[in-house]
């Protein structure tokens, strides 16, 4: 899924500091609609020409049947406790934690929030890398009635303090190394009160230098042992049961556009893009799931950790990604499923030693987090022989609100080349709108609307965001696309990337997928640049192929032959590696502040 910043919400105002952060979050004293509900509304409004969902044609009669997701993902980690008591829940390195063991492990953490404090509706950041400290955290904080606030490990002090002070968190579940080192002090100007530190060599015992090279630190004397406190035996307490409806996690947004907002993510939102996860894309009860992507990141969050969940399987965890231990893993793990952004796939795919052999026990890979090229997807194929499985999302979607479905192939845009994400799903409508929110015909390029069941309702104490960001109770993405007549979705680039040379519109995804044909280019990135002539003009940025040497000019001329004169890129600068979120999205914004 590629992935943006905006969230959905029914023109509500979502609860202020005093008020429970996790019951219903009125607009004016209403529950926020459901995903259908908003959905007829937006139609029933614009008398959409997208209401009669001809994406449904592409979607096969299970995946258009009708969804009960559980309420949370407690209830659904509950059902796996039951139905699978001694399957592995999580395997990390030579670790293995069972369903019932990490049942009780939460139980405990749960159990000792509550002592120290933490109420109903308190908010607990999560600050941790994609280990089984991460979930235990998670389950332990929601086991308590708590919102989690799940944070980046590569947040600096300011970062960190803008999310803490602003959803005014109580306790803090970070590493040992990241409190010592600068979140003590920058968690003792807000409002933390609590914190729980972990040592990630805990729970294994291989200690793979590749990603874990760190030693064991002194125990803080002003924080408590995550693992320790898990292993108290301590009972979850009573009365803490959370809903659908509930407010499951407050998800920071990258800031792109201004100042971090917290998308207040649902209980029901990601349970339902879960479930629509777990059939949609089906791999056997049991399967082993391999978290590219960050857990903290929404895509991990729900297509992996919940999806996996639900499907009682075995989530795979790695600490952070690393090729090597990637590949080994796959060996080691056999994982039948991964989400990932393109940027992972294609460190994959140029690390020495690769082989089909690595990818066979995949029956369904996709991506998430950034556009995937489709010379990419073909590449990927020919060589390791899984296709990639493209789909978009955002934050504000609680992760995908459109992918290819199961036995199809994203069709490529004759005109543009532009690979499409896929379909939406058959609770989701997807418009294309223009400026004033109305309808564009198929094929025409206009800004993405989303109404559905996984559609936030607002973001954090932010009221005249929400109501910017979701007109009628339907999420204006910042992304712009077309749909054709069959339904497929493609996204042409954000808004606010477009470069306007000498009039002209240029949109750098389509730049970039021609960068991608070339065979020395392993990453790709195009922005706008000053030009006293044209205004703007294009700039690439590329990083190379292990082995490989070109000249810019030379990647020039190979763009100039295949795109418009006002297209190519009249500088190239080539890189080692580009600047990427965690989450595997190569940053323009940075490469624009470069040029």
């Amino acid at each position: 899924m590629s992935e943006s910043t905006k969230e959905s919400t029914t023109g509500s105002e979502p609860p202020t500091g005093s008020e429970s952060a996790t019951g219903p979050v009125p607009a004016t004293g209403s529950e926020p609609t459901s995903g259908s509900e908003s959905a007829t509304k937006s139609e029933s409004a614009t008398g959409s020409l997208y209401a009669a969902k001809p994406w449904l044609a592409q979607l096969s009669d299970a995946q258009r049947a009708p969804i009960d997701p559980p309420p949370t993902l407690l209830h659904a980690f509950g059902s796996a406790v039951t139905r699978a008591p001694d399957h592995p829940a999580l395997a990390y390195f030579d670790g293995r934690l069972t369903y019932r063991e990490t049942d009780e492990l939460s139980d405990s953490v749960a159990g000792h929030l509550a002592a120290e404090g933490v109420r109903h509706g308190d908010r607990v950041a999560v600050m941790l890398q994609n280990s089984p400290h991460f979930v235990i955290a998670l389950l332990g904080a929601w086991k308590a009635g708590a919102v989690v606030v799940p944070l980046n490990p590569m947040y600096k002090s300011a970062e960190v303090a803008h999310a803490l002070g602003d959803a005014e968190v109580t306790a803090l579940i970070c590493s040992d190394r990241a409190w010592e080192a600068y979140l003590r002090d920058t968690a003792a100007d807000s409002p933390v009160r609590i914190a729980l530190t972990a040592c990630e060599l805990d729970l294994q015992t291989r200690n793979d230098t590749r990603v874990l090279n760190f030693e064991r630190g002194a125990p803080a004397s002003d924080a408590d042992d995550l693992v320790t406190v898990a292993r108290q035996g301590l009972p979850a307490p009573a009365g803490r049961e959370l809903t659908a409806t509930d407010v499951a996690l407050i998800s920071y947004t990258s800031g792109t556009s201004g100042t971090p907002k917290g998308a207040m993510n649902l209980h029901g939102g990601i349970m339902y893009n879960a479930e629509r996860q777990r059939t949609g894309h089906p791999v056997a009860e049991g399967s082993a799931y391999f978290a590219l992507a960050p857990l903290f990141h929404i895509t991990g969050m729900v297509c992996e950790l919940a999806a996996c969940v639900a499907n009682a399987g075995t989530l795979v965890l790695a600490y952070r990604f690393h090729p090597g231990v990637v590949l080994d893993a796959f060996t080691e793990h056999c994982p039948a499923y991964t989400v990932g952004p393109s940027t992972a796939f294609m460190a994959l795919a140029a690390t020495p030693g690769a082989t089909r052999d690595h990818f066979e026990s995949f029956q369904v890979i996709s991506s998430g987090g950034a556009p995937v090229p489709p010379a990419l997807v073909e590449k990927f194929r020919s060589e390791f022989g899984p296709y990639i499985r493209n789909g978009y999302g955002l934050t504000e979607c609680t992760a995908p609100c459109a992918s290819v479905p199961p036995e199809k192939e994203a069709p490529v845009d004759p005109a543009s080349g532009t690979l499409s994400v896929g379909v939406p799903g058959p609770d989701t409508v997807v418009r294309i709108v223009d400026e004033k929110g109305a309808d564009v015909p198929f094929g025409t390029h206009g800004e993405i609307a989303v109404s559905g069941p996984q559609v936030v309702p607002g973001y954090w104490r932010r009221p005249e965001a929400t109501a910017e960001a979701f007109p009628g109770g339907e999420l204006r993405t910042g992304d712009i696309g077309f749909m054709d007549e069959a339904g497929w979705l493609y996204v042409v680039d954000r808004k606010k990337d477009m470069i306007n040379a000498s009039g002209f519109k240029v949109w750098p995804r389509e730049v970039e997928d021609v960068l991608y044909t070339h065979p020395a280019v392993r990453e790709a990135a195009v922005v706008g640049i000053p030009d006293a002539y044209r205004g703007e003009s294009v700039k690439a940025y590329v990083s190379l192929r292990p082995g490989v040497d070109v000249a810019p000019a030379d990647i020039s001329a190979y763009c100039e032959e295949r795109l418009a004169a006002y297209k190519y890129p009249r500088e190239v600068e080539i890189l080692p590696e580009l600047p990427k979120t965690t989450s595997g999205k190569i940053l323009r914004r940075e490469l624009r502040s470069r040029s």
